[in-house]
């Protein structure tokens, strides 16, 4: 599978991001700029996400192997690997499964464990509101208020909102296969073989996704791993503290 990506910045090691569970890669959009002064920065939209195709399937081992594949397309040998939440378990089985071409990890707020299931509310909005029939952006915030009371988590979820070119709007993201994988998403998998390579591990200081039981787990697999917290931030660490979060990642990179 080919999937969608943007880039930014035409010199410096390179770098993919990727988002998690109903985002895409224009959530990362501020960070890959800043990142682009001395980088070569590469958003990424995961299967059934954003522009990238749809396919019924959905699995981790999956979405590790579109990565490495758009490596291969690009011609990119090695590259530092970021990813948040549902791609951050992506981002570890790519740096277990190819050790050799990850030079460095960055993991944001996410262990790989199972999650109790969260987000049915936003699959019953997916399904429920009926999408072709509004008429505004206003009207999609008014129509998934029902839904969410955040406002911040509303304009994430809206993003996955296209306006059709015959009137109205419709959802781009593949709800029925994301919601079919649903239980793999937020499960475990069995963390096979030993990264070598310099791990960091962000989480945000509001967060609870990853526990200080998770650490020894991780470090046994990711030999190199460094954990920073954000203050000020929760799960979204890198839209709730961007600036302590890029400061991190730059020492990081560098």
């Amino acid at each position: 599978m080919k999937l969608h990506y943007k880039k930014y910045g035409d010199t410096g090691d390179n770098i993919f991001i990727l988002h998690g569970l109903f985002g895409m890669l224009d959530n990362w959009h501020n960070i890959a700029r800043a990142l682009s002064e001395h980088h070569q920065v590469y958003t990424i939209d995961a299967r059934n996400h954003g522009q990238s195709p749809h396919s019924p399937e959905m699995g981790y081992s999956a979405m590790a192997a579109d990565v490495m594949a758009l490596a291969d397309d690009l011609e990119i040998g090695q590259f530092i690997l970021m990813g948040h939440s549902m791609g951050g378990k992506t981002a570890m089985l790519c740096a277990l499964l190819h050790p050799e071409r990850i030079q460095k990890l960055v993991v944001v707020d996410i262990a790989p464990k199972t999650y109790k299931p969260g987000h049915a509310v936003y699959f019953r909005a997916f399904e429920e509101i009926p999408w072709h029939t509004l008429e505004s952006r206003k009207a999609i915030d008014e129509a998934l208020s029902a839904y969410e009371d955040n406002a911040g988590i509303r304009l994430f979820l809206a993003k996955n909102i296209d306006r059709l070119e015959t009137g109205g709007f419709a959802v781009k993201s593949n709800v029925p296969a994301i919601k079919a994988a649903y239980n793999e998403i937020i499960g475990s998998y069995p963390l096979q073989g030993v990264y070598p390579q310099p791990a960091l591990f962000v989480t945000g200081a509001d967060s609870a996704y990853l526990q200080e039981s998770d650490k020894a787990g991780i470090n046994s697999h990711f030999t190199k791993a460094v954990y920073k917290q954000i203050p000020n931030a929760g799960h979204w660490v890198h839209a709730d503290n961007p600036s302590v979060f890029l400061a991190e990642l730059s020492e990081f990179l560098t």
